[in-house]
């Protein structure tokens, strides 16, 4: 049963590949298609982009404090032990 369905499988797969080689590559479908699902994309506005931004830039910054504060922490530690 699992080899019939491999087989099938890998039969499907080489018509796809063999109907996308018959298609061949085409610069102006690309663009177009690109230019379509860019249309569906819902942009932010830009007082949403900025106090986002700002998140990301308060958590970061807060992040890398607290990780240098534990690694000064652990060297201190490691200063008294050794």
């Amino acid at each position: 049963m699992v080899k019939k369905d491999a087989a099938i499988e890998s039969k499907s797969k080489g018509a796809s590949a063999q109907a996308t080689a018959e298609e061949g590559f085409s610069i102006g479908s690309f663009l177009q298609g690109a230019k379509e699902e860019l249309g569906k994309v819902v942009w932010p506005s830009r007082q949403q982009l900025i106090s986002e931004s700002a998140a990301v830039i308060l958590m970061v910054s807060l992040s890398a404090t607290l990780i240098y504060l534990v690694d000064r922490l652990f060297g201190w530690v490691s200063g008294q032990v050794f």
